[in-house]
This record gives structure tokens, sequence and C-alpha cells, in this order.
């Protein structure tokens, strides 16, 4: 994969970007939201699947390496296989979904808020999946509490990410994202 010097920048830039909202946390019912999801989305829909991935992966590997990047400041190989550790390895996922998704349709809203709530779902398949052995919970409780649990915060994150992309995207330059 051979990207641009613009491009490198935007994807570091944008993985410092998903590192700060990770820290935000709404104290909102029973599952608190971060605002970790909404960035990756609107990060990859306004970069592309190519730069957006790869920012993705840069704010991953930070994360991995020790810096408190993830949500509550999280990081390390024991955020990784610890209950969570399947949503952040959907984010990639994610980030390869929403990114090809944008590739091959309109930059509409209906577009962009449908592609984000597929990536977003997909992330919590992996987390589900991944809660159910990491914490050595049954399917129906991993579901109940690794999907359901996060289902609708993600719609509003996927509707917000979605509706924001469109807004910059036909506000800003057109040279300021890789779509």
């Amino acid at each position: 994969m051979k990207l641009t010097l613009h491009e490198q920048l935007m994807a570091a830039t944008f993985a410092g970007i998903i590192a700060i909202f990770s820290q935000i946390i709404l104290p909102i019912g029973v599952v608190p939201w971060s605002l970790q999801t909404f960035i990756v989305g609107l990060s990859v829909t306004l970069l592309g699947r190519k730069v957006g991935t790869w920012a993705v992966l840069i704010y991953f590997l930070l994360g991995l390496i020790g810096l408190p990047v993830f949500a509550g400041g999280a990081s390390g190989v024991a955020a990784l296989f610890g209950p969570t550790g399947g949503y952040l390895i959907g984010f990639i996922f994610t980030s390869l979904l929403i990114g090809t998704m944008m590739k091959y349709t309109e930059y509409t809203y209906f577009w962009t808020i449908t592609a984000n709530l597929a990536g977003f779902l997909l992330a919590l398949f992996f987390g589900t999946v991944w809660l159910k052995f990491a914490a050595g919970m049954t399917w129906p409780a991993a579901f109940a509490t690794g999907f359901l649990g996060f289902l609708f915060p993600e719609i509003v994150k996927a509707i917000c990410s979605g509706w924001f992309s469109v807004l910059l995207i036909h506000r800003l330059p057109q040279k300021f994202f890789s779509v």
C-alpha cells in the first residue's frame, strides 16, 4: 500500500483524533457511550477505505504498544485480550466495510448512514463473539451484554457519523479528503 505524504499525515492526524474521542465517555443509562466508534466511522467515511483504515490501524498499534489511547485510557496487550478486545479488532474490519461501501456508493445521507450502521454492527458482532470467549459467557448473555446493550447507542452514532460526514464533505475543500 503506497500512500502520499498528505495521506500519511491525514491518517496520523485522524489516528490522534480517534485516540482523543475514545476518551470521551458519556454515562448515559446502563451502558456508557464512548465516542470511539463514532469517530472511527467518521474518519473512514471522510478519508476513504485506504487512508481511513490506515488511520484505524495506527490507532490500534498505538494502543497495542502501550499508549493509553483506547476507551477509558486502556492500552497494551491486556486491553486487546480483555473482554473488549473484540471491539478493537472489529474496528479494523469496520473501517474496511465502511470504506468499501462508500467507494461504491454516493456520499448521500442515506448511504453514509447505512455504511456506518453496517460497520458498527460488524464491530458489535466481533465484540460479542470475543466477549463470549474472553469472559466465559453463554451466547445469550454475550449477545445481551455485548450486542443488545450497545445497539441503540451505535444506531445513534451511525446516524450522527453519517450525517456529519456528508456535512463536512460538502463544506470543506475536496483536496482535504481522499474520497
